[in-house]
């Protein structure tokens, strides 16, 4: 089995790396920090396929993308992981840059991932995209309104998809996480929930796809979380949340 993922270098998408090339699959590796990249592949076992691209990069990821499938055929997975997080506040000017960081990197990166392996799994009648979307885009959080807003988006998109490409066979798998333990997460300064280990949520989240899960949040403590948010009448959901912890700003270098 060939699985394409990008954000591979770190987080999500190295610990998915992990359990994918554990499995015995080939692997295309995308992620804009080489050395890192490189690192992770030295632990890996079997043979993989790196590309140092930032996602944001259209045409250059594309072209990894058309590398890969030139090298080994039909692709099985692909999972768009590639990810970055900060507080945003609209009054801070500075912060529109952040804003649109996180959405080509976080939205239109995802498509952008996606658009040279759908003719050929519609054309091969198989194959699955992943999304990662995230519980906090179930609803909008203070302080977080870039980040909620693309993680909103994702899910929105993959949704859409899903239902273009279910007449073709073609699978579209949407995964919220909770909090994983990561780098990006490692930066929040408030106590988080159901905490998980990287490499468990890759375990679960390999499952998922294999599932053919429409939307699934990981952990799944985080999902009931999640169905309380969205009942919530906007009224109670406002006392509740207004003063919630924020993330920290970040407008030079969003992670």
């Amino acid at each position: 089995m060939a699985v394409f993922i990008t954000g591979a270098s770190s987080g999500l998408g190295a610990a998915l790396a992990r359990h994918y090339a554990a499995e015995g699959h080939v692997l295309g590796l995308l992620a804009r920090r080489g050395e890192r990249l490189n690192a992770l592949v030295a632990t890996l076992p079997g043979s993989h396929h790196l590309y140092v691209v930032d996602v944001c990069e259209r045409q250059a990821l594309h072209a990894a993308a058309e590398d890969f499938i030139q090298k080994v055929g039909h692709v099985d997975i692909v999972i768009a992981s590639a990810g970055i997080s900060a507080g945003t506040l609209t009054e801070q000017k500075d912060d529109f840059d952040v804003f649109k960081a996180i959405f080509d990197t976080n939205v239109l990166a995802t498509v952008s991932t996606f658009e040279p392996f759908v003719p050929r799994m519609k054309q091969a009648r198989a194959g699955t995209l992943v999304g990662i979307a995230s519980v906090a885009g179930v609803r909008g959080l203070p302080g977080a309104g870039a980040y909620s807003a693309s993680k909103s988006a994702v899910t929105t998109y993959c949704e859409s998809l899903r239902l273009e490409l279910k007449p073709f066979a073609v699978g579209v798998v949407t995964i919220a996480p909770g909090y994983i333990k990561t780098e990006m997460t490692a930066k929040n300064p408030y106590s988080m929930p159901f905490l998980l280990d990287a490499d468990v949520f890759a375990k679960r989240a390999a499952r998922a796809v294999k599932r053919q899960d429409s939307y699934i949040v990981i952990p799944w403590q985080m999902g009931v979380v999640g169905k309380i948010m969205r009942a919530l009448p906007n009224w109670l959901y406002d006392k509740l949340a207004v003063n919630a912890p924020r993330k920290p700003r970040n407008p030079q270098n969003p992670q």
